[in-house]
C-alpha cells in the first residue's frame, strides 16, 4: 500500500529529507514513569513503559505496532509525536532530532504529525459543532479564515465521506463510525505527513471497522501519508500494514514485512499471538500455542529476556533468564530479539 509519489513542501522550521531516509526513527527510546507513595510522595519505583525501542518508519508506509494491552504501544506512539519526552533515547523526524527543536520548530512539527485517537466519543468536544472543531484547528495553525476556512471544512468532510452541510451538527448526532471520520478529518486539517492511528477501529462494529480501514488506506494513497497503526487486533493488521513491529513488555521483539511475518513468525511470542488468529487462506486451523502465566508488571519486569517466564520454547536456559536479547537482523531481513533463533 506504499504510495508511489511524494508530497512536496515541508513546514518551516523542519528540513525536507530525501525520500530514501526514514521519515520517523526511534533510537533506543526509554520512557519510565515514577511511582510515588507514602506520606511525602517519595519515589518508590518506576513503571518501565518503554524500554529500549528502536525502529524506523519509511515515508509513505504503514507500520503496525501490535501487542497485548499494557505493552507500551500507545506510549511509544506518543513519544514519536513528542507528546511525551523520553527518559532516554532519541526521536528523529525527517532528519531532525526532536530534542533540538525550539518553540517555533515544535509548532512546525505539530503541522506535520497528527494523531487519531482510539475513542471517537471522548476525543471530540460535545459542546462544539463539527465545523467549530475543524475551524479551531485551521485558526490555531493559521491556515485559513473566513470563506477559505468554510471551503476547507467542506473539503475535509467530503474527503472522509461526510457531507459539507453536516458541519453544523454536534458530535452526539453522529454514529461511532461517523465520529471517527470526524476525528480523521481533524487530523488531516493541517495536511500532515505522519499520522499515529491509536487503536482507531477498536471501539467500532466489525462492519464499520472495514469502512474506516478502507478510508485510511484511500487517504494514504491520496495524500502520501505515513502511518503508525497501533492495535492489539491482528485481524486488521494484514489489511492495512506494510510492516509489523511486535511489542512485549516495553520492547520490540520482532519486526518485519507483514506478509512474511504472518507466513512464518520467528519469535515465540509472535507465534503464540498468530496461533490465536484464524487464517482462512490455509483452510485449516493453526495449532494454538497456550502461554502459561500472566504478563509481568512493567514496574517489576523479569531479568533477562522479558518473555522468558512465559516462553514455550524448550530451550529456555540461564542465558534467557539473565541476558536481554538484542533485536538482531536475520536471514531475509526480518528482525527478532531471541537467543534461540
Amino acid at each position: 500500500m506504499v504510495a508511489s509519489t511524494g508530497r512536496q513542501g515541508a513546514a518551516e522550521g523542519l528540513p525536507t529529507g530525501a525520500t530514501r531516509r526514514p521519515l520517523v526513527a526511534a533510537e533506543a527510546l526509554v520512557k519510565h514513569f515514577p511511582i510515588h507513595s507514602g506520606l511525602f510522595g517519595r519515589e518508590t519505583g518506576r513503571v518501565q513503559a518503554v524500554d529500549g525501542v528502536s525502529l524506523e518508519i519509511r515515508r509513505g508506509e504503514t507500520l503496525a505496532l501490535v501487542g497485548e494491552s499494557g505493552c507500551g504501544k500507545t506510549t511509544t506512539g506518543r513519544l514519536l509525536l513528542w507528546l511525551l519526552e523520553p527518559t532516554a533515547g532519541r526521536v528523529i523526524f525527517d532528519g531532525q532530532d526532536m530534542s533540538s527543536l525550539d518553540r517555533v520548530g515544535l509548532r512546525a512539527f505539530r503541522r506535520r504529525a497528527q494523531i487519531i485517537f482510539q475513542d471517537p466519543f471522548g476525543s471530540l468536544n460535545p459542546r462544539m459543532t463539527v465545523g467549530s472543531l475543524l475551524r479551531e484547528v485551521l485558526r490555531v495553525h493559521r491556515l485559513a479564515r473566513g470563506e477559505a476556512a468554510e471551503q476547507r471544512i467542506g473539503e475535509l468532510l467530503d474527503a472522509v465521506g461526510l457531507h459539507a452541510d453536516e458541519a453544523s451538527k454536534y458530535p452526539h448526532q453522529f454514529s461511532g463510525g461517523q465520529r471517527q471520520r470526524i476525528g480523521i478529518a481533524r487530523a488531516l486539517a493541517v495536511q500532515p505527513d505522519f499520522v499515529v492511528a491509536d487503536e482507531p477501529v477498536s471501539a467500532l462494529d466489525v462492519s464499520v471497522q472495514a469502512q474506516v480501514l478502507n478510508l485510511l488506506a484511500d487517504l494514504q494513497r491520496r495524500f502520501n501519508l505515513t502511518y503508525l497503526f497501533i492495535t492489539h487486533d491482528l485481524s486488521v493488521v494484514r489489511q492495512i500494514a506494510d510492516r509489523v513491529a511486535v511489542m512485549y513488555l516495553g520492547r520490540v521483539v520482532e519486526l518485519g514485512d507483514c506478509d512474511s511475518l504472518f507466513r512464518g513468525p520467528l519469535h515465540p511470542y509472535t507465534q503464540a499471538l498468530l496461533s490465536a488468529v484464524p487464517d482462512p487462506e490455509r483452510g485449516t486451523e493453526r495449532r494454538r500455542i497456550a502461554l502459561s502465566g500472566d504478563v509481568a508488571s512493567p514496574a517489576a519486569p523479569p531479568p533477562g529476556c522479558p518473555f522468558h517466564p512465559r516462553c514455550p520454547h524448550p530451550g529456555v536456559d540461564d542465558t534467557c533468564r539473565t541476558l536481554v536479547p538484542p533485536l538482531r537482523t536475520l536471514a531475509g531481513g526480518a528482525q527478532a530479539a531471541c537467543h534461540k533463533i
